[in-house]
């Protein structure tokens, strides 16, 4: 059968201790990040500063049976106070809008604690840039939450397009469809209301909120980079101050042209983030609603299904990730595991001073990072000047 995917990651020595900002009642992301960490084994949440709102954050604290003393009602009082600790945490997952990611991670980093940020992870250049520096001066570990690219068969495309299973790239498509966006926007629904002001998300809404996730898939898997895009931006819902559709032309660094779809104005798509690449040699599928299967079509040989398990052509990096057999379906909340799990093997080797092998994981970083912004940035540039061609 083959091994368990927890049995091929270092064994941990404990549990690490990981810190909340955000996510606290009727935020969906924290439950995620709170679930992917319990999942994976590696971390017990011990602390947070739940809500910008003192009494929500109290109360979602206890929701989560944090101990009082560290139920915090702001995050730069929380820093200061876990890193006082001997038992404070060592790490902090932020999951708040776009524009409060730079002062959080940059309160968090003073104090040596690692990171864990939402993306994109600023509304600026300036400011991605900024806190790439700071990571780069305290050496500490900065992971992106790109949830997908923790599928084990999005880890199996990769390893095949590595090993020359389609060929030298000559095409692809990349689309991320919802439909959430088609109706009004709810008026009381927090989450929904400062993804359209530009001062909080950024130059674009559904770009950076779906977008980034679709850029980095696409550039994770093909191990190639974006080199040029043009992009149109529309509203094909309801009426709405920003965009909730895109649509984009992209050059890959060997000049291979794709396309990209970002809706969440598409009825009957719900969460449709979909990977297709060809090569001279054949091409690779994978669509996360159906997350377990690979679609290979080498070129005149009979199509394949690569099924998420252990053997039948899973590779180990792939097959490492894998916590159940077969017929036992996996989820995003796997993938969430997974990721989680990365993370810990990275702040562990740093705490311990130690290199991580080559290849042991594949973590979204500071890098990654810049570059989603980097990516809505040239976007928003190409829109604005009515769909022209511009570097990424």
């Amino acid at each position: 059968m083959g091994l368990l995917g927890s049995e091929v990651y270092p064994q941990a020595e404990r549990r690490l201790r990981l810190g909340m900002v955000g996510g606290g009642r009727g935020a969906v992301v924290g439950q995620w990040h709170a679930s992917g960490a319990r999942l994976s084994d590696r971390w017990e949440i011990v602390a947070g500063a739940l809500s910008a709102d003192p009494e929500t954050a109290r109360r979602s604290g206890r929701d989560w049976m944090l101990s009082d003393d560290r139920i915090y009602t702001d995050y730069s009082g929380m820093a200061r106070a876990e890193a006082a600790r001997g038992d404070g945490i060592d790490a902090v997952a932020i999951c708040t809008p776009n524009f409060t990611h730079r002062p959080i991670a940059e309160a968090f980093m003073r104090a040596g604690i690692d990171v864990i940020c939402d993306k994109p992870i600023t509304t600026t250049l300036e400011d991605a840039r900024a806190l790439a520096e700071l990571a780069r001066e305290t050496g500490l570990v900065f992971a992106v939450t790109h949830p997908y690219a923790f599928h084990p068969m999005v880890r199996q495309a990769r390893e095949m397009i590595a090993q020359d299973a389609v060929g030298e790239i000559t095409q692809f498509t990349i689309e991320y469809a919802q439909d959430w966006a088609t109706e009004p926007d709810d008026p009381d629904f927090k989450a929904v209301q400062w993804r359209r002001d530009p001062a909080k998300v950024g130059r674009a809404s559904a770009t950076g909120d779906i977008g980034t996730h679709a850029l980095h898939l696409l550039e994770f898997v093909t191990g190639r980079r974006v080199a040029r895009l043009r992009a149109d931006f529309h509203v094909c819902g309801a009426p709405k101050a920003m965009e909730d559709t895109a649509f984009l032309n992209l050059r890959l660094d060997n000049d291979a042209p794709g396309a990209m779809w970002l809706t969440q104005a598409a009825p009957g798509n719900y969460c449709g983030l979909r990977l297709r690449v060809y090569g001279q040699k054949g091409g690779l599928e994978w669509d996360q609603e159906k997350p377990e299967y690979l679609r290979y079509t080498p070129l005149n040989e009979p199509e394949r299904m690569i099924v998420r398990g252990h053997g039948a052509g899973v590779l180990p990096a792939a097959e490492r990730m894998v916590l159940l057999p077969r017929g036992h379906g996996e989820a995003l909340s796997d993938a969430w595991a997974n990721l989680y799990r990365e993370i810990a093997i990275a702040v562990e080797a740093r705490r311990a001073g130690k290199a991580l092998p080559d290849g042991l994981v594949a973590l979204p970083g500071i890098d990654d990072g810049v570059r989603g912004v980097a990516f809505v940035h040239a976007a928003a540039d190409s829109n604005e000047a009515g769909g022209v061609w511009t570097d990424l």
